[in-house]
């Protein structure tokens, strides 16, 4: 399985995805032979030591912590001990430590999608006061990932990044086609897919994926054609914008443009190997595609749907627990957030868009053109539904749009069957 997939898996689905590698090491916070006992307060002339989880453990993970090493380095009041808990572990780990109480971060990473869940347990704080005594400002970060993090009036979650499906595509394969730029819409796309497939070589323009990344792709469509995967009151992708676009999908596998049956990271596999034209992924996939030597080049997806430009997204933010609630460590975390707002360049290297506006509009930023790419879909990304479980509520998609595209159910039928189960999980 790709390193991507299990890497965004627990984001879209808000359960738990499969292990990847672990890049860090789990524990505690440790603070030498001269820290308190208990490795947090600190005495006179002792620093305030912080403990902040992530599930970074790809290759990401040296990223954060070049961060927090600066900022260790500019001041000498407080400590932050970064700890990388395995990315398909971390939300278990995170639950034990938030129910128990031991070993429990006093600032950690979320997907921002996790945030309405952990509010609703009582196990996050509103960080309202605590970004007001840092002076950040909640105007300083993109507004997506703000409203969706402000839950009943109060705000949740400190933004880091924001990562939309974006489109990839083989330049070279688009030179020997005569395309001259990335489509825009749906009928450049289906007009470039044509052209880009040379059946006699194998080459395909678009090899249609039945699984993952379907999580950002299926979404995408639905919204951009003027659906939408929950209704206020219920889920409602089987609606008949929603059954229009796997219709389109599964054209293309009819037409030929795709090769039928693709199976998980088949896509990937294709453009790899300079055999499929176009890709939708996400921001992640870049250093994979670089390592190849690919010719590649990104651009925001097309707008397919006859409605809307919209696209699906990602985020990862800072949240703090309830548990936290001495002085002198929320001030630290402030004060720590603070610095990274306007000194998180490092992140950006990883490939990631950052959420900070001043970082966003400075000149270093707008000299990385992948992640400059990557932001300009900032103002319509759309992240899952702010429902309670909604991993849980909407797994019964994958399964019935896998059948969709394989041709095991028409389209209808498909996604009437997903309704149907998961409104028996909205029961449970």
């Amino acid at each position: 399985m790709s390193k991507a997939r299990n890497k965004f898996s627990m984001l879209l689905l808000t359960v738990t995805g499969a292990a990847l590698i672990a890049a860090g090491c789990s524990g505690g916070n440790s603070g030498g032979e001269n820290a308190p006992d208990d490795g947090k307060s600190s005495g006179s002339g002792k620093k305030t030591e912080i403990l902040f989880w992530s599930p970074f453990s790809g290759s990401d993970g040296p990223f954060m912590k070049k961060i927090v090493d600066k900022y260790n380095g500019s001041q000498d009041q407080y400590k932050v001990n970064f700890v990388i808990q395995p990315n398909g572990e971390y939300y278990k780990q995170l639950d034990v430590a938030l129910s128990t109480g031991k070993e429990s971060p006093d600032l950690m990473i979320m997907h921002v999608d996790q945030v309405p869940t952990y509010a609703s347990k009582d196990q996050l704080q509103p960080i309202d006061d605590l970004a007001t005594g840092a002076g950040i400002n909640k105007t300083d970060f993109a507004e997506a990932a703000t409203d969706y993090s402000t839950l009943d009036g109060k705000w949740y979650s400190i933004p880091l990044d924001i990562h939309p499906l974006v489109m990839y595509y083989n330049k070279d394969l688009f030179e020997k086609a005569g395309i001259a730029a990335a489509p825009t819409n749906r009928t450049e796309f289906d007009d470039a897919v044509q052209k880009l497939t040379d059946k006699g070589n194998g080459v395909y323009g678009y090899a249609v994926p039945t699984l993952w990344p379907q999580q950002f792709i299926f979404p995408t469509l639905v919204w951009q054609n003027g659906g939408e995967l929950w209704n206020g009151t219920d889920v409602a992708y089987n609606s008949p914008e929603a059954v229009e676009m796997v219709q389109w999908l599964r054209g293309m596998v009819d037409s030929g443009v795709s090769p039928a049956n693709v199976q998980q990271d088949g896509e990937n596999t294709l453009f790899l190997q300079g055999k499929n034209a176009i890709q939708f992924n996400g921001p992640w996939m870049k250093s994979q595609f670089e390592e190849a030597g690919l010719n590649f080049g990104v651009a925001p997806v097309p707008q397919i749907g006859k409605v809307k430009q919209a696209v699906f997204a990602g985020s990862h933010g800072f949240v703090v627990p309830k548990s936290v609630t001495d002085e002198k460590m929320t001030a630290g975390i402030g004060d720590f957030l603070k610095y990274v707002s306007t000194n998180s360049m490092d992140w950006a290297e990883s490939g990631q868009a950052l959420a900070s506006k001043p970082m966003l509009e400075s000149d270093a930023f707008k000299a990385l053109e992948f992640q400059s790419s990557v932001a300009s879909a900032f103002p319509y990304v759309q992240f899952a539904p702010n429902v309670l479980n909604w991993g849980t509520v909407s797994e019964p998609i994958w399964g019935e749009l896998n059948n969709a595209l394989l041709g095991k159910k028409d389209a209808q039928k498909a996604l009437d069957d997903a309704v149907a189960k998961s409104q028996q999980a909205l029961k449970k």
